[in-house]
């Protein structure tokens, strides 16, 4: 499938099929459109909460999960707009992580938000995040006319300042275009500008949302931006750390990767979701371009400590 389609995958054009727990799931093209992974201003969408939610709706989504980076500031203004659209909410969060000498993402659902361990490794991230910004602003500063105050009017109430921003900043000023731009050259990973920050390590990442009642699922796991995609043995080794699901059907993973993972989903009994990873005008992605059957979803609310709001 051509993850720039747009298009949620119908049933002939989908990987075979996902067992977990001896319970056969995997996408399908049914009543109930599920998007399980979007961003607010709370981190570096571009729309509120509240509207992340309402263009959930409008794009006919009947669920949405917000998993903002590193933080569930915006769960309880979403939580309203969901009420009252009619829109059923699942509470995330992304994780920023590290394994195998990468980046990498970890998902978390119905999570307690107010778990000790999990919420002092979210901040950690979070200040970490904002310390790496400035850093990358000022060596960004010495060859363009860019300053601190210009990225934070990029930025909305007490969001994490991060490179979403700087794009956004460097946009406004005429560098480039747009963030991808930004993103492909300027403050890609290994340009002069890029600077590292903390992040935890994955299996840590994994233990510390179980231990908060969450539902973790590894993130765009085929994607080459992150350096390469997570192997078998990777997989393997995370499931014993008790990972629960893996993000097949995502416009990052390409559609080789996206066949390799519902493989590997199918051999090691793990949730397949699919998602548009939304960041409002952000991103090129599009609300409900891949979707998440309903019988992982019922599993993941089966799993995770919080209620689905509905």
């Amino acid at each position: 499938m051509d993850p720039s389609s747009h298009q949620p995958p119908t049933p002939s054009r989908t990987a075979g099929a996902v067992w977990h727990g001896g319970v056969r799931v995997g996408i399908r093209l049914a009543a109930v459109r599920i998007d399980l992974h979007t961003h607010s201003d709370a981190s570096d969408g571009t729309e509120s909460p509240a509207q992340v939610v309402v263009a959930a709706a409008e794009a006919g989504l009947d669920v949405v999960a917000l998993t903002d980076h590193d933080t569930t500031r915006g769960w309880e203004q979403a939580a309203a707009a969901a009420r009252e659209v009619g829109v059923a909410l699942v509470r995330g969060v992304e994780l920023s992580c590290r394994h195998g000498g990468r980046s990498l993402h970890l998902l978390s659902y119905l999570h307690d938000p107010e778990h000790p361990a999990l919420l002092a490794e979210a901040e950690r991230v979070r200040n970490a995040r904002q310390d790496r910004a400035r850093q990358m602003v000022d060596r960004l500063s010495r060859d363009f006319p860019l300053t601190w105050a210009d990225v934070e009017e990029q930025t909305t109430g007490d969001a994490t300042v991060g490179r979403p921003h700087i794009a956004d900043a460097l946009v406004a000023l005429g560098v480039v275009p747009d963030r991808s731009a930004a993103f492909a050259d300027i403050l890609a990973t290994g340009s002069p500008y890029w600077v590292p920050h903390h992040a935890i390590r994955l299996p840590d990442a994994i233990e510390l949302v179980l231990e908060a009642g969450g539902v973790p699922v590894l993130a765009h796991p085929g994607s080459v931006e992150r350096g390469r995609p997570v192997d078998e043995s990777e997989l393997a080794a995370l499931v014993r750390h008790g990972l629960a699901g893996v993000e097949v059907w995502h416009r990052d993973n390409p559609p080789a990767e996206q066949r390799r993972l519902a493989a590997l989903a199918e051999r090691f009994e793990l949730l397949a979701t699919g998602s548009s990873d939304y960041h409002g005008a952000g991103k090129p992605n599009r609300l409900g371009e891949h979707l998440t059957d309903r019988l992982v979803l019922e599993l993941i609310e089966g799993s995770g400590r919080l209620e689905v709001v509905r």
